[in-house]
């Protein structure tokens, strides 16, 4: 699948807001990047937990895409664990499928830092919305 479009649109949207870059993506996993600066962090000085949510809401969902060929989901459910705090610095998050029928998909994901050190982990479902009706008749 060819991201270049994808990711020119994604630069004006929250992904860009936060500085999401794409490392790699595959049927197997999608990873995703972000240099956490002093705008990622909260008022105790670590990585707000939102940020650490979007970025695997977010590799999850562009999990959905790959496998789906392009197809974009909702998350309709999404499950989060902080393990460790984090602070200014590379973040990696890695997402992986686990269940997928014809209209959902449910995945895991967890973030680490440059060290190893892991953030988070998650789990989502995402729902494809219905597939347009192509073959309509007056």
């Amino acid at each position: 699948m060819d991201w270049s479009d994808i990711m020119k649109k994604e630069e004006g949207s929250f992904w860009g807001m936060l500085g999401m870059r794409l490392i790699s993506a595959d049927d197997s996993k999608v990873e995703i990047g972000v240099t956490a600066g002093k705008s990622h962090l909260n008022s105790k000085g670590i990585v707000h937990g939102g940020v650490l949510s979007a970025m695997m809401d977010q590799a999850m969902g562009t999990m959905v895409a790959q496998v789906k060929n392009g197809r974009l989901g909702v998350t309709t459910h999404l499950n989060v664990n902080f393990l460790s705090a984090m602070v200014e610095g590379e973040l990696i998050a890695t997402a992986y499928p686990l269940h997928e029928t014809h209209r959902t998909m449910t995945l895991r994901a967890e973030v680490h830092n440059s060290e190893g050190v892991l953030a988070c982990i998650a789990t989502a479902t995402f729902r494809l919305p219905r597939a347009p009706n192509v073959n309509t008749t007056k």
